[in-house]
């Protein structure tokens, strides 16, 4: 089965979804690191860093960067489940024991990566919501991009009109975006806690952003991701970009156009609760939908295709990318590492965020030349199909 399976994916992957979590990997490297180094859970980002260049740095991320990458993703998610359906199907196979598997295994990974690596996992929101993607999965391509859509709009709507409500009935005090007894917490921790320290506030800064008021927002912001990924994958918009040209640049202008302004919202009003969370929710996807189409329509130039082909390598071995960029930053910056935690600036913190990905971009290149998956990715496909699929090319096929 695995070998069916694996030639299929090789021979017809499509070299845009590879370019775009390429791409989407750094921008959420660019994200996470702002976590990695920094409380930026419980700080004003703008006060926190007051240099200069942090700040000019801080706003690019936050207009371009922040909010966007991991709906990329989803989007990237639901359209490679899809994928893995449609195909599964055609070989005759029970796309429920797979899809079960296959994410029982990564709500696992993301355990380990949440409790014991960083508090910033994706992977067990993912998985989660990928269950939950599986009821939706038998509809056709239109109907999943409608519902998830308005699965997406009407939930948000609501989510701001009542963030916008809180301005006027709690107290400013209350809705700060500064809290200095987690952000002490968080340097005792990861500056000079032990490792079992530092387990511990690992795990109340991960309840903090995935608890039960939490898993209702990541309800409304990753399953509908998940369904209109799904959906474009039904209709085939990636694979034919030609044929559906004038449709995606349509989309991808209004996206970006709309996003953007979106996302300067809080420059041009408030910086608060409620401005934030239009920005993010609304602004921060509608760039990722323009960044993703934007891709697939430029790479149709086979100028952009070269130069942008290298991202494929890191996108290839996403899942082992992104873990390793926690293993490796943590290690930078905990305590149990070089201890580098609170001690650089957002500057700095950039600096090393570029240079570690483009390691990545030349060990991947290495890797995807010698071998068809990465290593989490050939344990994640061996247990999907309970059979283990070749690893290694032929002189280098």
């Amino acid at each position: 089965m695995s070998q069916s399976l694996k030639s299929v994916t090789e021979k017809e992957r499509i070299i845009s979804l590879d370019i775009m979590r390429g791409f989407a990997i750094l921008g959420i490297f660019l994200v996470n690191m702002l976590t990695f180094h920094s409380p930026f859970m419980y700080i004003d980002p703008l006060e926190y860093w007051s240099g200069a260049v942090d700040q000019s740095i801080y706003t690019f991320l936050d207009l371009f960067v922040q909010a966007s990458f991991y709906p990329l993703f989803a989007l990237l998610f639901g359209y490679g489940l899809m994928i893995m359906r449609e195909r599964s199907l055609l070989k005759g196979y029970s796309f429920g024991q797979i899809a079960t598997r296959r994410l029982s295994l990564l709500l696992f990974i993301g355990m380990i990566h949440a409790f014991l690596i960083w508090h910033g996992d994706i992977l067990i929101t993912y998985a989660l919501m990928g269950f939950l993607f599986l009821l939706f999965m038998r509809l056709n391509g239109k109907n999943l991009i409608i519902i998830g859509i308005v699965l997406y709009v009407i939930p948000n709507l609501l989510m701001v009109l009542l963030v916008f409500a809180s301005l006027f009935i709690v107290s400013g005090d209350a809705l700060s975006l500064t809290d200095p007894a987690q952000v002490e917490a968080s340097f005792q921790a990861y500056q000079n806690g032990s490792f079992t320290e530092i387990t511990v506030q690992r795990f109340k800064d991960w309840y903090f952003a995935n608890n039960l008021g939490t898993f209702f927002v990541m309800i409304i912001s990753i399953l509908p991701l998940f369904l209109i990924g799904g959906g474009v994958a039904k209709l085939k918009w990636l694979e034919e970009p030609k044929k559906h040209q004038r449709k995606l640049i349509i989309i991808a202008s209004t996206a970006l156009i709309i996003g953007l302004l979106l996302k300067l919202l809080p420059m041009f009003t408030a910086h608060n609760f409620a401005t934030n969370y239009v920005q993010d929710a609304f602004g921060g996807p509608l760039l990722a939908i323009g960044y993703g189409l934007v891709i697939a329509l430029i790479i149709e130039n086979e100028t952009m295709k070269k130069l942008l082909y290298p991202l494929s390598f890191v996108g290839k071995l996403s899942l082992s990318n992104y873990l390793l960029q926690s293993i490796v930053a943590t290690f930078i910056f905990y305590q149990y590492g070089l201890g580098l935690y609170g001690k650089v600036s957002l500057a700095t913190g950039t600096v090393i965020v570029l240079i570690i990905y483009i390691m990545q971009l030349l060990i991947s290149r290495y890797w995807v030349k010698h071998f068809y998956y990465g290593p989490v990715e050939w344990v994640w496909r061996s247990f999907t199909y309970l059979q283990y699929p070749q690893w290694k090319r032929k002189n280098h096929e």
